[in-house]
């Protein structure tokens, strides 16, 4: 692919290990804590992905010009995924259901390993519309996830988690397939599923770059590799509610994803962060037969299939860490301009027997527009410092993540603080919120 990773993202990915962060303690009282770290995420190559959109253009021209639920072509294109993945050692499953009439099928593909009690899942839908071959919306989701998974077999990934894909038909009729799936998991499935990752349409011609602002670690997941790459990104308002993320959402589970616009128009601000065009939409062949592999922007699916395995490998990697007892500050803390002192936010910890665990869980919520000028301590009752954020991130906004510190020398009790430094000036904000949980 065109793009190189820059030393600036390898950085950032040494921070996003699924969003809980491995925090070893800097300071002089502190004794280092060995945590391996995720393995790199592969680059996808963009190649890999084209190849499969034109197989998906290719079933679509010989099954009437379209890939929809209930027609040839739909099932054509679910047989192509599914043959790619066993081939590639997935033990897949095809799930069928009834709408309008018509049967329609979802496929899901479980890589062998992981945690099979923390189920790490990505998906997208795989049907088109009537009207069209559906290369776009969503053939580019689908193919961004299949190469995502290959590239999982060809590293011989074995995540913390267990790695679940899921390809979803009839998402045009109203998220049927995806609905389908999560109301027919029992309980306890449902409970296993640490996060669900959704991707639709990820190559738009005209496009933007639009993270899901649900599960906090999730998005700021992708948010850490955009700001790796130099990419600006904004929060996903056009499709919420409208893909196959949300029957996961309304089962309690937590979901982020990406998407590159549909039919709503590029603003110049937007032409301007991101190139394109002012005033177009950023897919004019939504929904239409034009929308076919001409109908693909090549950076935009290289970034964003990119992105998927980034957070894939980061998010899969993470170590669940068990419920304990909590115990949380929401009062708001100015942070001053640098050269000003550190501030501090304090929780006043009580009724834990003993020391902190090895996987004591921060929580962190800081609103600032430059995150590459923090740096941010847990601070444990006898002033041990724990690093939890070291300016990494650069022009990125906001701290919102989940980090784990082996605390295990230190007592529970005790007044511990969140402490965060402003080193390079012209930028303020506040802590939001901060939690500890042992």
């Amino acid at each position: 692919m065109s793009l190189s990773v820059s030393r600036r993202l390898a950085a950032v990915t040494a921070l996003a290990v699924a969003g809980l962060l491995s925090a070893t303690a800097p300071a002089a009282l502190a004794t280092p804590t060995s945590v391996a770290a995720a393995p790199t995420p592969p680059d996808i190559p963009l190649a890999n992905v084209k190849a499969h959109l034109t197989q998906l253009q290719s079933i679509a021209t010989a099954n009437g010009g379209n890939r929809a639920h209930g027609k040839a072509g739909y099932k054509a294109s679910i047989d192509y995924v599914k043959a790619k993945l066993d081939a590639a050692g997935f033990t897949t499953t095809l799930q069928t259901f009834t709408s309008s009439g018509a049967t329609g099928y979802n496929l899901i593909a479980d890589w062998p390993g992981g945690d099979p009690n923390s189920v790490l899942m990505s998906g997208s839908h795989l049907d088109s519309v009537n009207a069209g071959p559906g290369i776009n919306d969503n053939g580019s989701g689908s193919a961004g996830i299949l190469e995502t998974a290959l590239a999982v077999s060809r590293a011989q990934l074995q995540p913390t988690k267990h790695l679940r894909f899921g390809w979803w038909g009839a998402e045009e009729l109203g998220m049927i397939g995806s609905k389908y799936y999560v109301n027919n998991l029992p309980a306890a499935e449902k409970s296993k599923i640490s996060g669900y990752l959704n991707f639709d349409m990820i190559g738009s011609p005209n496009p933007g770059y639009f993270v899901y602002d649900d599960d906090p670690t999730i998005e700021q997941t992708f948010k850490n590799y955009y700001a790796g790459i130099g990419v600006s990104t904004e929060i996903e308002t056009e499709g919420d509610g409208r893909s196959d993320h949300a029957p996961f959402k309304s089962a309690g589970i937590p979901v982020g994803g990406l998407f590159s616009g549909a039919d709503y128009t590029k603003t110049a601000a937007q032409a301007t962060k991101w190139g394109g065009t002012s005033g177009q939409a950023f897919d004019r062949c939504y929904h239409s037969s034009c929308d076919t592999t001409a109908n693909i922007n090549d950076t935009a699916l290289d970034r964003n299939s990119d992105a998927i395995a980034y957070a894939i490998w980061n998010l899969g990697a993470s170590t669940p860490v068990p419920p304990g007892p909590s115990f949380e500050n929401t009062a708001d803390v100015n942070i001053p301009d640098s050269p000003a002192a550190a501030v501090n936010s304090p929780i006043t910890v009580s009724g834990v027997t003993g020391n902190a665990p090895a996987t004591t869980k921060v929580d962190v919520n800081i609103v600032h527009p430059y995150i590459g000028d923090l740096v941010v301590d847990l601070v444990a009752p006898d002033g041990t410092l724990y690093n939890l954020h070291n300016r990494t991130g650069g022009s990125a906004d906001n701290i919102i993540k989940s980090v784990t510190v082996n605390a295990s020398s230190e007592v529970a009790n005790g007044v511990w603080n969140l402490r965060v430094k402003d080193a390079a000036a012209q930028d303020v904000g506040y802590i939001n919120s901060w939690k500890i949980t042992f």
